[in-house]
């Protein structure tokens, strides 16, 4: 094995020079500021990459599994995807559970449409109740009767009693939602809370689900509230060693997490970086480096960073110490307009082993101007790494102006291939991790 692994780097270092004689090779990448000034170790990674074929398991993600919640049967048909993918790319295949919270969830059907969305756990749950919707704004005003309506409450100020009040005047429902106007992004669904529990269900609802109620007008809804408990996620990690003979160098790791939010298909947030990181396994497989290659794919991200917490505590110090880089990716597809600039988010913001290695492999491939940082920057799986001190950083698409500024459909139902991602920005994605993470997995410790 070690052998044809050899070989199988050897044919792709010397179809790098080939592709380095080819003028195409080097011109000017689409998108880029500047003509590009590649490295022999570039080539077999940047002419080989393929957002097209990113997407091919990105559809499966988000539109044939969609919303994929930690713990739940969705994540669960992601993660055998996922390990299935790696497994027939030959890597080390391991799947790493860890229990997470229960979920409250709920389904609503509107003729032929099915919506999916939060549920409070203060309402009625495992139970399914239908009726015609009334839209009662923020509640400040209500009927003196709602038998067999369902309540459509928007924008509830704080410490109103609408919602119960609702439920108490006969409610079969209340669908709680949330409507933000531009600049703020639209609100996704969530699970409400409430000051007391009462016997009907109560929904949390997308601001999309709002908008399409609205003008609907009258129509009738059925929903149906879930309670998931004893829920098991689940990791996915797949390796090979590095190709060298010689001493133990590290290793270094490519990551992403694979669930999304209630009610979201989750196409950039993170079904773009956990394609991103199948692809590089597919183009990184066999080429030659000093540096084992670690591919991970994190279960329950959305909830607190369940999976990698899980992943980096149980690493004995010695496991923690081998790792070189973790390359984490988080939303590095995205369509909207004005987020053009690639940010290098470390937690602290100072230069690392990988936020090095994306700089330089910026300015080699001509990306120099769009890739902006270090800066600082939490709230992805990098966290974990960077408190154990390992060299770790998130990479994303976003606004000019900050890595606050997310697109507008971040962790809502429109999170699709159609409306929220670049094959482009994808592609770019690619080329720069798949250069940074191959030049620091050649590199000797």
């Amino acid at each position: 094995m070690r052998r044809r692994s050899l070989l199988t780097g050897a044919a792709a270092v010397a179809g790098a020079v080939t592709l380095g004689l080819n003028p195409a090779a080097r011109a000017q990448r689409p998108g880029a500021s500047d003509a590009p000034d590649l490295s022999l170790g570039d080539y077999p990674v940047v002419g080989r990459v393929r957002a097209r074929k990113a997407m091919e398991h990105l559809r499966v993600l988000s539109e044939r599994i969609g919303q994929r919640i930690g713990g739940t049967e969705s994540e669960h048909r992601a993660r055998d995807y996922v390990a299935s993918v790696l497994r027939d790319l030959r890597y080390q295949v391991t799947s790493q559970p860890f229990a997470v919270p229960d979920k409250y969830l709920s389904t609503l059907t509107v003729g032929p449409d099915t919506w999916q969305a939060g549920a409070s756990r203060f309402g009625a749950l495992g139970v399914t109740a239908s009726g015609p919707v009334v839209d009662l704004d923020n509640g400040a005003s209500l009927p003196a009767d709602l038998t067999g309506k369902v309540a459509l409450l928007v924008n509830v100020p704080t410490g109103s009693t609408a919602v119960l009040d609702a439920a108490r005047l006969g409610a079969a429902a209340v669908l709680v939602g949330r409507v933000s106007t531009p600049p703020a992004g639209k609100t996704g669904a969530f699970s409400p809370a409430l000051t007391a529990t009462v016997a009907v269900p109560v929904l949390g609802v997308a601001q999309v689900h709002v908008e399409r109620l609205r003008a609907a007008g009258a129509v009738t809804v059925t929903v149906s509230t879930t309670h998931l408990a004893g829920l098991t996620s689940y990791n996915v990690l797949a390796e090979r060693p590095a190709t060298f003979p010689g001493r133990d160098n590290g290793v270094v790791m490519v990551t992403a997490h694979y669930d999304s939010v209630p009610g979201s298909p989750g196409a950039n947030d993170d079904g773009s970086g956990t394609v991103l990181t199948l692809e590089l396994a597919r183009v990184l497989r066999h080429l030659p480096t000093h540096r084992a290659l670690r591919f991970a794919l994190w279960g329950s991200e959305e909830q607190g960073l369940l999976g990698s917490r899980h992943y980096v505590n149980q690493l004995a110090d010695a496991d923690a110490a081998r790792i070189a880089g973790v390359f984490q990716n988080d939303m590095v597809a995205t369509s909207h307009g004005p987020a053009t600039a690639y940010w290098l988010l470390s937690v602290d913001g100072g230069d690392n082993a990988t936020t090095a290695q994306v700089a330089a492999a910026a300015a080699r491939l001509g990306y120099g101007a769009q890739a902006h940082g270090p800066v600082p920057r939490g709230s992805s799986d990098h966290v974990p790494f960077h408190e154990r001190g390992i060299a770790a950083a998130n990479f994303s698409w976003r606004g000019e102006g900050g890595p606050h500024e997310l697109e507008p459909l971040y962790h809502t139902p429109e999170d699709t291939i159609a409306q929220n991602v670049s094959p482009d920005r994808l592609q770019i994605s690619l080329e720069l991790i798949g250069a940074a993470a191959y030049r620091l997995a050649r590199t000797r410790a």
